[in-house]
């Protein structure tokens, strides 16, 4: 007669078998033979004796084994056959000595199917056991390129060869990549940062299904990577369990929004707007009186005077104290380092009793979640476009609606059918910026070109004269750089200029012409922020919107007047002023788009068809150019582009 352990692995068999038949899904294991093709493999390796995680053993490696057990690994045959007493003698066995003797099984996709041991691991599954030894042999497909399961494998076996970590799987590809920066080594993983880093994801990952991770549709890597990334391997390492619970509780809606793929609310114009739609409920709100200042922080990665971009926020500071005068306090902090070691300065902001800290940089991201995980009383935002979480928000321009209107100019100006383009860092905001400009310009003139030059991989002790060079040798008499901050003052190559192939210091020879810039409003930005915050709206957008699960970004545009240009009106032809007043007209109400198809690529192929236009998701991470620009996209594997802000947010190429 069998034990209860029997009779209990059973009930869970016969219940997990009803739920795959109510499911439609096959009610056995899974079979190995059944699923894969030979002609599908390509090589067959050896990997010999190894761990292998319970969780991960999902099948069998023949048909004639897998009806013996439900999809769960569970004994479905009766308690009186042979099978039951065999199954009944291992558990006595595991329960008084262990179970030693190694099982054999096939891998495939890192996944395995049992060829001798089905028992065994059935056992040691019934009991909850992380792991079992075996005997592997990896069955490797061929490359498909189609399909995201086969491009993940592939990025395993790297990861595999570098680590011999068989027990962690991700849903996005490049996340394999990014573990191993996080923890911090190139080089062949040794026996003791193995079981180091093993010790450490077994802490999370049973803390983690403490606090309901497994009912989220993402893998435990998933949500061990966003834990990492926010507070680094080593000091992750470090933390007891205790705060290593509180943590994972506090990002639980962090990880919900990204097993929900990152549902984001992007909001193209100003909350106020918004609201006059619907805000009846939130009116209670917006009538509170404040006795007390709202004290506003800014943090800087670089210092005001080197900076364009630093100055340009510190305007915006400079413009809310004028505008909102005793209603707020201010102050702001420069030269703060990019990257997690930024965490310190933010958060002993908060520890002052700011209310709101604004982050200027996207590499300060990570960072200025762990605060707002810790401060959840603080608001926290960050100027990014494309990275979203739920404890705080980010704020951006749509620069590519300014960059459509001076690739206009550019495209009724030139004489020689190509334009220069000076781009710094390959990230999806740079991306658009080029193809708005490129589709302006082909909007006014088909024949044009766009010549792409990436100025952080220009290598010179004058990389502008060098810049420079490369674009006459290429024909061009008109270039796009840079946008500006303020209205005036073009003492650097902003906007777009001409220019001209002769010596500077010859008489009578100007070398550059300003011609337009698209400019950046921060003033503008921050103070309809902040009115939101004053009035009450800032928090009542989530019930107006329903984003009470989801991320809020604002990415404002000509509409809001947060971004806009600034061009000659001396030297730019009447004709082309009246067409950029009324295409400027037209973006800012919503009747046209820069990104209204036809759009092909570089490879001819249609992006955007015929009237439609490029949706939001599209164009926050674009990673294409379209098919008037010559050059191509950099990756962050680039020595010179060895940067944070690439680190982070270089795009992937197609």
């Amino acid at each position: 007669m069998t034990s209860e352990n029997y009779k209990k692995a059973l009930k869970s068999a016969k219940k997990a078998y009803q739920s795959s038949l109510y499911n439609g899904e096959n009610p056995y294991l899974a079979a190995l033979d059944d699923m894969v093709n030979r002609d599908e493999i390509v090589s067959e390796v050896y990997l010999g004796l190894t761990e292998v995680p319970l969780k991960k053993i999902v099948g069998t490696k023949t048909h004639s084994r897998s009806t013996a057990f439900a999809k769960n690994f569970m004994p479905l045959l009766g308690e009186e056959t042979e099978f039951a007493m065999k199954w009944d003698a291992l558990c006595k066995i595991h329960e008084t000595e262990g179970i030693r003797d190694p099982i054999k099984v096939y891998e495939y996709l890192n996944r395995f199917y049992v060829l001798e041991g089905n028992k065994r691991a059935s056992v040691l599954k019934f009991h909850e056991a992380v792991s079992i030894p075996a005997v592997v042999t990896r069955l490797i497909p061929k490359r498909d390129d189609e399909s995201i399961q086969n491009r993940l494998y592939y990025e395993f076996l790297k990861f595999y060869d570098l680590t011999k970590i068989n027990f962690i799987w991700f849903t996005q590809e490049g996340n394999f990549t990014e573990l191993i920066k996080l923890v911090g080594t190139d080089d062949r993983w040794d026996d003791d940062l193995r079981m180091e880093f093993k010790q450490l994801y077994n802490r999370f990952r049973r803390l983690y299904k403490q606090n309901g991770g497994e009912g989220l549709r993402i893998t435990t890597g998933d949500a061990f990577l966003e834990y990492l990334m926010i507070y680094g391997y080593k000091k992750a390492n470090s933390a007891l369990d205790e705060e290593i619970g509180r943590r994972i509780k506090n990002m639980m809606p962090e990880l919900l929004l990204l097993a929900n793929k990152k549902q984001i609310d992007v909001l193209t114009q100003p909350i106020e707007v918004v609201q006059r739609k619907g805000l009846l409920s939130s009116l209670t709100n917006i009538g509170n009186r404040r006795t007390k200042k709202v004290r506003v922080a800014f943090v800087y990665a670089k210092t005001i005077t080197e900076s364009g971009w630093t100055f340009g926020h510190e305007l915006g500071r400079n413009h809310i104290e004028e505008v909102f005068q005793e209603q707020i306090e201010t102050t702001y902090v420069e030269n703060v380092p990019e990257g997690n070691e930024a965490y310190n300065q933010i958060a002993k902001l908060a520890k002052e009793g700011y209310d709101v800290v604004f982050t200027t940089t996207p590499t300060m991201i990570n960072p200025t979640l762990k605060a707002a995980l810790e401060y959840p009383h603080v608001k926290f935002l960050n100027c990014s476009e494309n990275v979203s979480y739920k404890h705080l928000r980010t704020y951006y321009g749509r620069i590519y609606e300014a960059r459509f209107l001076t690739g206009i100019i550019a495209g009724s100006m030139t004489k020689s059918d190509v334009i220069g383009y000076v781009a710094n860092y390959p990230i999806s905001g740079v991306i658009s910026g080029i193809n708005a400009f490129a589709l302006g310009a082909k909007l006014v003139n088909p024949k044009v070109k766009v010549k792409l030059v990436w100025s952080k991989m220009v290598e010179s002790d004058n990389p502008q004269k060098t810049i420079d060079e490369i674009l006459i040798d290429a024909d061009v008499d008109i270039v796009s750089s840079q946008e500006s901050v303020m209205a005036s003052g073009a003492d650097k190559a902003f906007g777009i200029y001409s220019i001209n192939d002769c010596d500077s210091e010859d008489e009578g020879c100007n070398t550059r012409n300003y011609i337009a810039t698209p400019l950046w409003h921060w003033g503008k930005f921050y103070e309809k922020i902040v009115k939101n915050i004053l009035d009450g709206t800032f928090n009542a957008v989530n019930n107006t919107l329903g984003s009470g699960t989801k991320a809020i970004n604002y990415w404002w545009g000509l509409n809001a007047d947060v971004v806009d240009i600034l061009y000659s009106k001396s030297l730019v032809p009447d004709e082309t002023k009246k067409l950029i007043d009324f295409m400027k007209r037209m973006i800012s109400v919503g009747e046209y788009h820069p990104f209204t198809g036809p759009i092909k690529d570089q490879k001819g192929h249609v992006r955007v068809n015929k009237d439609d236009i490029l949706n939001n998701e599209a164009i926050l991470s674009m990673n294409w150019l379209v098919d008037n620009v010559e050059g191509f996209i950099p990756t962050s594997g680039e020595e010179e582009l060895d940067i944070p802000i690439v680190d982070m947010l270089g795009v992937n190429r197609p």
